[in-house]
């Protein structure tokens, strides 16, 4: 049974699996929204106190990690507080440049970053469309509530393709 939940996990995501999910679910939503919503996505470990890029697919995958602390901006409380489960997500309507817009939680320490590295999720939220492109993610988030993301220590760390 999973900490405090009542109730037992049937099935876990790989890192693999999740980074497939990220890709389908990206594609969707770009789709319904008709360009680019996210164009930074990054699984996180954040066990342990430190900062670990376990998945990145984005424009900056050399500088993301080194500018983590400034980018997590107003989504730092929120994201380090603890209060959140797996599939549970805040957005930061207020982000600009490459202040992350979203989190979600994907496992106990375990996040994915959403980010729109040009745009605010403000403006973003401007476009009618935002309204259906938000769909995807919401199915996302479901998926990832019943199949949360399990990292064991063979897992592999995904790197810049070459």
């Amino acid at each position: 049974m999973s900490a405090g939940t009542g109730f037992a996990l049937l099935n876990r995501m790989t890192l693999e699996e999740i980074a497939g999910q990220i890709k389908i679910y990206a594609e969707q939503m770009n789709s319904r929204y008709g360009y680019v919503v996210f164009d930074e996505w990054a699984v996180l470990s954040l066990a342990e106190n430190k900062a670990r890029v376990l998945f990145y697919t984005g424009p900056r995958n050399d500088d993301f990690l080194k500018n983590f602390a400034r980018d997590l901006g107003s989504l730092r409380t929120d994201l380090l507080g603890g209060k959140y489960g797996p599939g549970d997500f805040e957005f930061s309507r207020h982000s600009t440049g490459t202040g992350f817009e979203s989190f979600m939680v994907l496992g106990q320490g375990l996040y994915l970053i959403c980010n729109n590295t040009s745009e605010s999720m403000d403006t973003i939220a401007q476009n009618p469309r935002w309204l259906g492109a938000q769909v995807p993610f919401v199915e996302f988030a479901e998926k990832v509530r019943t199949s949360p993301l399990a990292v064991s220590w063979d897992t592999k760390i995904f790197t810049k393709p070459g």
